[in-house]
C-alpha cells in the first residue's frame, strides 16, 4: 500500500495531511508515466473532494512510486510563500482616471497598496503574483468605477468596504492556512463596484505544477 497506515490509526490521522500524501503520489506518478493523464485527473477529483480516510488511501493503492527529494524540493518552491521583503516596496498607488490600470503575470506585491478610482477601472490579478509580505493591505477610494480582483485558492481575502450606493461582493473563500497570504481591503465605493473571485483553482494549480514537473523530468 503506498500511504503508510502503520502507526497513528489512520481515522486519527487529520484528513488534511492524508489528502496532501495522496496527492503528491498521484503528481509523481503521473509526472514518471504510471498513470495516464484522465486516471490523473479522475482520481485527483476525488482526492479534493474525499474526506474518508480509506477513499483516500485506494486512490493510490495501486501506485508504488513515492515523491523524492526532487519532487519535495520542486513543491516547496511552488507552494511554499517565501515572505523575504528585501526586494519589496512597501508601498504602490495606482491610479485611474477616466481610465484602466491593472497588475498581473508574476508581479510583486507590496505591503501596503493605495487605489483611486475616478470614472476608471482597476484590475488586480494576483494568480501568479509574488507575495513578499503575509498581510497586504489595500485602501480603495472609488467614485464611479470599477475594482476586480482575481486571487486563486489559498489567498485569504478580507473586505471591509463602506458602501454608498455601491457594492462589494467577495465570492472568494477564504480557506488558507495560517502561513497563507492575507489581502485586506479597505476604504470607500461611491456609486461604484468591488469584485473579488477566484481566478485559478487549488486543482487547476496542482494540475499545472503537474505537468511542469513532468516536463521537468522528462528534460533530464
Amino acid at each position: 500500500m503506498a500511504i503508510d497506515t502503520s502507526g497513528v490509526k489512520l481515522e486519527d490521522r487529520p484528513i488534511a495531511q492524508v489528502r496532501e500524501e495522496v496527492i503528491d503520489q498521484l503528481i509523481m506518478n503521473y509526472s514518471h508515466n504510471v498513470i495516464s493523464a484522465e486516471a490523473f485527473e479522475r482520481r485527483l477529483d476525488e482526492a479534493t473532494n474525499s474526506d474518508d480516510h480509506h477513499v483516500l488511501v485506494q486512490l493510490v493503492a495501486d501506485l508504488s512510486l513515492k515523491p523524492d527529494n526532487a519532487y519535495q524540493e520542486q513543491r516547496e518552491r511552488s507552494f511554499t510563500p517565501n515572505y523575504d521583503s528585501s526586494d519589496a516596496s512597501e508601498n504602490e498607488r495606482m491610479i485611474a482616471i477616466l481610465s484602466s490600470n491593472e497588475h498581473s503575470g508574476q508581479w510583486m506585491v507590496p505591503r501596503e497598496m493605495e487605489i483611486y478610482v475616478l470614472l476608471g477601472s482597476i484590475e488586480l490579478d494576483f494568480t501568479d503574483a509574488v507575495f513578499n509580505h503575509q498581510r497586504v493591505t489595500i485602501r480603495v477610494k472609488n467614485l464611479l468605477g470599477s475594482v476586480d480582483v482575481k486571487v486563486p485558492e489559498g489567498v485569504n481575502v478580507v473586505s471591509n468596504m463602506f458602501n454608498v450606493i455601491g457594492s462589494t461582493t467577495n465570492t472568494a473563500p477564504s480557506m488558507g492556512g495560517r502561513q497563507a497570504p492575507q489581502i485586506v481591503i479597505e476604504g470607500v465605493s461611491i456609486l461604484g463596484s468591488l469584485d473579488i473571485a477566484i481566478k485559478k483553482t487549488i486543482k487547476e494549480k496542482l494540475v499545472a505544477f503537474a505537468n511542469s514537473f513532468k516536463e521537468a523530468f522528462r528534460a533530464k
